[in-house]
């Protein structure tokens, strides 16, 4: 467990552009683990980099989701330069030769990304009884005033 529960209803600040960023991969062929494995441990190395340069890399804040086949990693960015930028370093440089190179010839297992520029003012949450998760991680958690009470009064605060 080991999580501290904020107690009560919670937002964050929203004062600030950001990038969202979904990656995954999917595997369509659960016997070829030969092909799908590599791909699927490539990840680890790359959160553990983001982890430990995540200020000079740009990084805020990620949560992954497992399924039966299909995975996603949610992740939170400064900026579109600072996400572009880790693309074309050494580690993700690395990871994406090796999938070209195993598995992008077969249809064993496919990789997508999804990327979302916010402008500040474009997004809200509410949290209630929760640990920091999502951009609860990625900007000021704060808790929900009179001010910030609706959705609608949230996503005008900074407007």
């Amino acid at each position: 467990m080991g999580k501290k529960i904020f107690h009560g209803r919670y937002t964050t600040e929203n004062d600030e552009d950001m990038v969202v960023f979904l990656i995954g991969m999917r595997i369509n062929r659960r016997l070829a683990v030969h092909k799908w494995l590599p791909v699927f441990t490539a990840m680890p190395g790359m959160i553990k980099e983001l982890y430990t340069h995540q200020e000079e890399l740009g990084f805020l804040a990620m949560e992954n989701y497992f399924g039966l086949r299909t995975t996603v990693m949610i992740q939170y960015w400064q900026s579109t330069e600072h996400l572009l930028n880790y693309a074309r370093g050494q580690k993700h440089l690395a990871a994406w030769q090796a999938f070209n190179q195993k598995a992008s010839a077969t249809n064993a297992v496919g990789i997508y990304h999804e990327t979302y520029v916010v402008p500040k003012g474009n997004y809200e949450s509410i949290y209630g009884n929760m640990p920091l998760y999502g951009l609860g991680k990625a900007r000021k958690h704060i808790p929900i005033t009179k001010e910030r009470i609706t959705a609608s009064k949230r996503l005008k605060a900074q407007k």
